[in-house]
């Protein structure tokens, strides 16, 4: 069975829980605070809103139905098509999304070599 952790994120009132493999959560947290020093170095009209990364945890039992655990897949999906979108002039925004592409395709990655081991 694969080991989750789960990324606590934060946006004003609103947090989230985003389940990452427990061998790839310290490079969401780390993107995160990357994401979170340049995006002000943006100069586009639409620029993304961004959560905080709070906490990092192995386990998480919810109490709150507002609350919600996010795929870590489907986050960098999310926000890699939030960032496309962004029409950026000044800033070399490939940067970025080149860090968030990587991730995500080590997700991909990782997920098809543990739908591999669960049906080997």
């Amino acid at each position: 069975m694969a080991i989750m952790r789960y990324v606590l994120m934060k946006q004003e009132e609103n947090i989230s829980f985003v389940e990452m493999p427990a061998s790839h959560a310290y490079q969401l947290s780390a993107l995160n605070l990357r994401l979170h020093k340049e995006i002000d170095k943006l100069t586009a009209d639409q620029v993304p809103v961004l959560p905080y990364t709070v906490a990092e945890c192995d386990n998480v039992e919810l109490h709150d139905s507002s609350i919600k655990i996010v795929s870590g897949l489907d986050y960098l999906n999310s926000l890699e098509k939030e960032f496309a979108g962004v029409q950026e002039k000044s800033y070399p925004l490939i940067s970025l999304l080149t860090e968030i592409r990587a991730l995500q395709a080590q997700l991909e990655q990782w997920y098809e070599e543990y739908e591999e081991e669960q049906l080997g």
